[in-house]
């Protein structure tokens, strides 16, 4: 596949310098296409930025998607612009907000040199450690779905074991309406073990209902969304919707 642009840079009549220079330019250009096909898409979002400071070499980022919450301080970050996604920057999280990332740019002279890097600039963010992070809240999710319907079969149980009480207290009253005067103190006794049981049952079900409502926030707040970018409806042609 690369030996096949040899022939045609030199018919450019260009020297052999230039050539080879073209040539590795070429090779790295393939590269990363290649490179960003194998990332995951839980890596990706999108952000603009929001202000430039070049004397710490930081800049924040205005972002718009839920999954923010897995990315993390000293996580590493690549962002690039969508017209030129051979020139990359790289960066790390120094904090974040619900909307905005403040980012460190080791190297934001070259990001100001070879990015339209502005203040308003649209840029492509990818991050291996928010794929990480997004892949750890998956399984928690995972382990929080199994313990959530072990505690529905638990209250599932319980429910029938008190609706199985109201047939029980008539079978008990059948039993003892014939033999009332001679076995009331024995009956009064069953009644008052059976409404314990009633109690013990209830108290159970209060306190599984209150594990699944602790579970189902921990569920909420480790949610994590099919997709980081959302479609832009800009136009009122939809053919110009893009995803952001």
């Amino acid at each position: 596949m690369f030996g096949n642009c040899l022939p045609y840079l030199h018919s450019l009549k260009l020297s052999d310098n230039k050539v080879m220079r073209l040539y590795i330019a070429l090779i790295f250009l393939l590269i990363s296409q290649f490179a960003f096909a194998e990332l995951s898409e839980d890596g990706f979002f999108s952000g603009r930025l929001s202000r430039i400071n070049s004397k710490i070499s930081a800049a924040r980022i205005k972002v718009d998607f839920e999954n923010i919450k897995y990315l993390n301080v000293k996580d590493k970050v690549q962002f690039w612009d969508e017209k030129n996604k051979s020139q990359r920057c790289t960066g790390y999280v120094l904090g974040r907000s619900a909307n905005y990332v403040l980012v460190k740019i080791p190297q934001i002279q070259y990001c100001e040199k070879f990015l339209y890097f502005t203040t308003g600039a649209y840029f492509k963010f990818f991050s291996e450690d928010l794929v990480n992070n997004i892949k750890m809240g998956k399984d928690v999710v995972g382990i929080l779905i199994k313990k959530r319907l072990a505690v529905q079969g638990q209250i599932e149980t319980k429910n029938k074991e008190l609706a199985s009480h109201v047939e029980r207290g008539n079978t008990l009253n059948a039993r003892y309406q014939v033999l009332k005067e001679k076995l009331e103190g024995e009956w009064k006794k069953e009644l008052q073990a059976l409404e314990a049981d009633k109690l013990a049952s209830m108290f159970a079900l209060q306190d599984l209902s209150r594990r699944r409502d602790e579970i189902d926030q921990k569920m909420e707040l480790y949610k994590v969304r099919d997709e980081n970018l959302t479609l832009d409806r800009w136009s009122l042609d939809s053919k110009l919707y893009y995803k952001k």
